[in-house]
């Protein structure tokens, strides 16, 4: 088969297939393994080159809904008569449903049972950690800081935190996604803060700033200095890569 795939996420759910054989090209932001860095780019996942997927003759492309507007993909994918299909996941479970949905689609059925399986019992032996923690410390997750978005309840960050024996400050709010500003998570004075910026590298976020946000430093979070600036790769993209950084976040909480 020849697949291409258009966000980063769908890329490392084939490196969890050991499935990257099949790729012949993969978005611009597809950076993990390194090895496909070698492939041919096909544009930012947010602007995709339909002419340069169509070019591929890909037999499936793999394309996504886990960002607000890449739902112009789908719809060039289906004027253009492109097999395709979609991975939207907002949990675990859903993730380890996507790994099936790709083996199936692949024609390797049970390869995907299979993978699915061995996530869902590395998600459970890390839950089963988690309960026996007494302390359950809260955490802020800073997506974006000016305008502030912030994962809400029906995101896997919420049930990440929860595995790693934390809590969201915004699981109150229904949603995936939750646009708030710098008042409201100072009132909820959250006993950490992790910074993972959507598409901004460790090294271009700068901490110090965020202390001068108005009345923060009176914070917990910051009081005792747990500010963590964490690899966006490992937290913002819904693949199994996520238990990675779960064992990396329980570490820090």
């Amino acid at each position: 088969m020849r697949v291409v795939s258009i966000c980063p996420s769908n890329t490392e759910v084939l490196a969890y297939l050991g499935k990257l054989d099949v790729l012949v090209g993969v978005d611009d932001y597809s950076d993990w393994p390194t090895t496909v860095l070698d492939l041919p780019k096909v544009g930012p996942d947010l602007s995709i080159n339909m002419d340069k997927v169509e070019a591929l003759q890909p037999d499936l492309v793999l394309a996504s809904l886990s960002v607000p507007g890449m739902e112009k993909n789908i719809e060039e994918l289906v004027a253009r008569k492109i097999p395709y299909i979609v991975l939207n996941p907002n949990s675990l479970e859903e993730i380890a449903n996507d790994i099936q949905v790709v083996g199936e689609a692949l024609h390797e059925k049970m390869l995907g049972d299979e993978k699915a399986e061995e996530f869902l019992a590395e998600v459970k032996t890390l839950k089963d950690k988690a309960v026996e923690r007494k302390y359950i410390p809260s955490i802020y997750w800073e997506w974006w800081p000016k305008p502030v978005f912030t994962p809400g309840r029906v995101n896997w960050l919420t049930e990440i935190s929860q595995l790693a024996g934390a809590e969201n400050i915004f699981a109150t709010e229904n949603v995936a996604s939750y646009q708030t500003d710098w008042e409201d998570v100072r009132k909820r004075d959250p006993d950490h803060i992790c910074m993972v910026w959507v598409g901004v590298k460790e090294e271009k976020m700068r901490p110090e700033l965020v202390k001068k946000r108005p009345g923060w430093n009176e914070m917990k979070a910051i009081c005792n200095g747990n500010i963590h600036v964490l690899e966006e790769s490992l937290f913002c993209r819904p693949s199994p890569r996520l238990l990675e950084g779960l064992r990396k976040l329980s570490k820090i909480v």
